[in-house]
């Protein structure tokens, strides 16, 4: 990731567009709390008794008080004045110059938009702007003053924001402060949210995979604590890991950016935290809330992050980076993904030595915060909750010594499949293709790859098999058919063959052998086994 030049935000998806206010009942919906007939169902209601939205979906049985009366209170609440945002005036004044010189604004509804504060807290600081001259009034496009009316800068305006953009580059919605982000964080820990074994078979109902793997999986994920994925590559640790992503369901909300003693860094990363709904922004907000409190549009409601990262983590990865010319910072990776799973691939591969990665760790994983630091030396912690999911295929106890792995209190081996689900992959892959699997041709198969390739059965194999057996097909200009020669040449791909066997030549179908199949009797019987 780079870092944005001085005179441009990557704050701001899409330069000055923002997320339109999230209504109650769509955030429901995504969090499961209740369905969309619920929340059609509570409108209607709402629309001949009156009353809120949320009274009304109790009113139905669709969600108790309880459940609902915590989800409203992770909701984060729209600052009602200046002193209410935890920003100093100065700093806010500062923001909202930025990006009127850098995006071109010219009226408070724009304003709004852009630096994400409460219309009547804007109004105050384009007042304060005007006081000090560094905007004036244009005039009035509209009967309603106070919507229509456009502003530009002054002369004075542009030197005092040319300098407010020297001393930072940062031009976005305005920050929160870090208690107030600690505080969210800490309300959104993904041990909050109850996996049950539905949830996980439902998020691995692609993969086919042995019972006892969603049976330790369950305890791990509801813990919160460290996960050690293991075992021979190509057995599916990976996609087990992805599939983690799919299993939680809950709403959390996001900052663009927060404020550490005076320095902005920016947090939000549209890569890694996913918008659950968008409405459009002049909805009717009485159906908004239970309440009469505004939704604060500098945090943005998305799902759980899910951060991957591979071969390429390094230690400075972990630390924020600072932007000398901008003069604000990057939020670390890992804290990206707080409130939801940070996931290590490839474990053991990284261009740190893993003693010195886990070292890093060690304080997070045990106490369940980390420490940062400013470059001006001022060091802040922030709550470690999140899930860290390690995953690798190397040996374990050659990659951590008894210390760490003590700290790892979910060790899942991904074994290779056994027959039965090897076959079960193999079906699923050859139907994806349009490919018939006979038992003959499975069995010889399978003895292709233990006793002429001298390898154990992996998850990969079918889908490496199929395809290579389609694209030699596609290339001779034939009907895809799984048939020797194709066979041999796609599992001889799989590997290396030993030297013992490739003195013999390409694996050849005997004279008076099965052309469809190229088994002789002596792999017939062999296979047969199988």
């Amino acid at each position: 990731m780079r870092f944005g030049t001085k005179y441009r935000s990557r704050g701001i998806a899409g330069e000055v567009t923002i997320e339109p206010r999230t209504r109650l009942g769509d955030l429901l919906v995504k969090a499961t709390l209740v369905s969309e007939e619920d929340v059609a169902r509570a409108l209607e209601r709402m629309r001949i008794r009156g009353g809120r939205l949320g009274d009304n979906l109790v009113a139905l049985g669709a969600i108790d008080q309880a459940a609902l009366d915590r989800f409203i209170h992770r909701i984060p609440k729209e600052p009602k004045n200046i002193a209410e945002t935890g920003i100093e005036e100065s700093e806010l004044l500062a923001l909202l110059m930025k990006a009127i010189y850098t995006f071109g604004l010219s009226s408070i509804p724009q304003y709004t938009e852009a630096i994400k504060l409460a219309p009547q807290i804007v109004g105050d600081l384009t007042q304060l702007a005007i006081e000090r001259q560094l905007l004036y009034t244009l005039g009035s496009r509209s009967s309603k003053a106070s919507v229509g009316i456009t502003y530009a800068l002054t002369d004075e305006g542009r030197r005092w924001t040319q300098d407010s953009i020297s001393r930072s580059g940062y031009v976005g919605p305005v920050p929160v402060t870090l208690a107030d982000f600690v505080e969210m964080m800490t309300l959104q820990k993904p041990t909050n949210e109850r996996i049950s074994p539905e949830r996980i078979r439902n998020a691995v109902k692609d993969l086919v995979l042995a019972d006892d793997i969603v049976e330790q999986t369950g305890p791990a994920l509801n813990s919160g604590r460290a996960i050690l994925l293991y075992g021979a590559p190509g057995n599916g640790k990976t996609s087990v890991a992805l599939s983690f992503a799919s299993v939680f369901h809950d709403v959390i909300y996001v900052p663009y950016a927060i404020m550490v003693e005076g320095q902005i860094i920016r947090f939000h990363d549209p890569r890694v935290h996913i918008p659950v709904c968008q409405t459009s922004n002049g909805a009717d907000d009485s159906q908004s809330f239970i309440r009469r409190e505004t939704y604060d549009t500098r945090w943005i409601s998305c799902r759980r992050p899910f951060v991957i990262t591979g071969g390429e983590l390094t230690l400075e990865m972990l630390d924020m980076r600072y932007d000398k010319e901008g003069h604000f910072y990057e939020a670390p990776l890992h804290m990206k993904a707080l409130g939801g799973c940070f996931f290590i691939d490839d474990f053991g591969r990284q261009l740190v030595s893993p003693a010195n990665l886990l070292n890093r760790w060690i304080v997070p994983l045990e106490n369940r915060v980390d420490y940062l630091k400013l470059h001006t030396g001022k060091t802040f912690s922030i709550p470690f909750e999140e899930l860290v999911i390690f995953s690798t295929n190397l040996d374990p106890e050659s990659l951590m010594d008894p210390a760490f792995l003590r700290r790892l209190p979910y060790k899942i081996e991904v074994s290779p499949p056994d027959l039965e689900h090897y076959r079960c992959i193999f079906e699923r892959e050859c139907e994806r293709q349009g490919l018939t699997l006979r038992d003959e041709v499975f069995n010889f198969i399978v003895y292709m790859v233990r006793e002429e390739m001298g390898m154990e059965l992996a998850a990969y194999h079918p889908r490496f098999i199929v395809d290579q057996v389609v694209a030699t097909c596609r290339f001779l200009g034939q009907i895809p058919e799984l048939k020797s020669p194709f066979i041999d040449y796609a599992i001889n791909n799989l590997g290396v063959r030993r030297s013992s066997k490739s003195e013999a030549g390409p694996s050849q179908p005997p004279e008076g052998a099965d052309k469809n199949l190229g088994l002789s009797e002596q792999a017939r019987e062999a296979s047969e086994l199988y």
